[in-house]
């Protein structure tokens, strides 16, 4: 995993990873980010540079620098399985030179990032090589075999319910300033891909409409630009942004609302966790992944990609009560069994020990 920052993908790699830990001997991480060694377990041989500076390099650099010290790895020990979470063609050609078999876990839609012929054309081509891939939702799969041709595994995302909810009752500073209003959060990254600004298009959309006060958690090269959209358009008394943190969860459990705006995912856990608060959730119907865990409309609302009104008007109808809330959350939290902690992790370890 070459370049870890503070995401969906980065917890599902400290989760596999301390569990393969605790099963199996000999688990080695290769990464260019050093400031994250403590988010793994002990047992775990932290392969890096000794040097700082290296965290702050570009995500393509850290990709190279890390491919350095795979090969460095593989050339010491030919006995050897690599897991690639990131960065994964590259991982697939270096792994073929040298004989070497590879797991990799495709971590989001191929409609982000399959966007043009050459990159389909190496996908196609380098997929196959690859001893076994690993997605996290049908829909993901579904889209990897009509796209590229290729066969995948799906493994949902490792769900800790027990641990999010002892985690979510810790103290933390009150966000939201006054209880009558409607409540609102986002968490993410403000990237392109998650898409806020269609959230505060549908916000702005509202403003005269409803009394709402909303929060986004989360930081990124699109919150500058969210911001002044909320600056232009006078908003700065209903929305506001707070910074990444590590412990989103006890802010989380003060909304009535979650809404997930992004363009494509791949299996969301920021929507799995809101569900196992019992948020009432809104996601937009990207590929891949909502549409599963809200079970296609019935655990909670969905809109179509980008459309701000759409979004408004499924907020509109929280507000007016014009659908049963109770019994969708109640669907969607029962729905996450699938999701289970222990049940998803074991198909990890499985999947290695048949690679083996």
């Amino acid at each position: 995993m070459p370049s870890i920052e503070k995401g969906g993908v980065e917890k599902n790699l400290f989760i596999v990873s301390n569990y393969l830990a605790k099963h199996r001997k000999n688990i080695k991480i290769i990464t260019i980010s050093k400031k994250f060694k403590k988010f793994f377990s002990s047992k775990i041989n932290f392969i890096t540079f000794n040097n700082n500076i290296f965290d702050y390099l570009s995500r393509r650099t850290k990709f190279f620098l890390a491919l350095i010290l795979l090969i460095n790895e593989i050339i010491k020990n030919k006995n050897t399985i690599v897991f690639s979470f990131q960065a994964n063609i590259y991982t697939i050609f270096l792994c073929k030179i040298f004989s070497i078999k590879c797991i990799i876990r495709s971590n989001s839609s191929p409609s982000g990032w399959s966007q043009n012929f050459l990159k389909i054309f190496l996908y196609k081509f380098f997929l196959k090589k690859a001893h076994r891939i690993l997605v996290n939702s049908y829909e993901f799969k579904k889209e990897l075999k009509s796209k590229f041709n290729v066969n995948s595994t799906c493994i949902y995302n490792p769900l800790n319910k027990k641990e999010i909810i002892n985690k979510s009752k810790k103290k933390s500073k009150k966000i939201f300033k006054y209880n009558n209003k409607l409540k609102i959060i986002n968490i993410g990254r403000c990237t392109d891909q998650k898409d806020q600004i269609t959230l505060l298009k549908a916000l702005k959309y509202l403003e005269n409409k409803i009394d709402y006060e909303a929060k986004i958690i989360g930081e990124g090269n699109l919150r500058k630009y969210c911001e002044d959209f909320i600056k232009i358009n006078k908003l700065g008394k209903k929305i506001s942004f707070k910074n990444f943190v590590n412990n989103p969860y006890p802010l989380l459990k003060q909304a009535d609302i979650f809404v997930l705006s992004s363009k494509y995912e791949g299996l969301p856990n920021a929507l799995l966790e809101a569900i196992t608060l019992k948020k009432f959730s809104i996601s937009s119907s990207c590929p891949t992944g909502p549409k599963e865990i809200l079970l296609f409309g019935k655990g909670g609302l969905l809109f179509d990609v980008g459309d701000y009104k759409q979004l408004a008007q499924k907020i509109l109808l929280y507000r007016d009560k014009k659908i049963n809330i109770n019994k969708m959350i109640d669907i969607s939290y029962k729905n996450l069994n699938k999701f289970d902690y222990k049940k998803n992790l074991k198909k990890y370890l499985k999947i290695i020990d048949d690679v083996k």
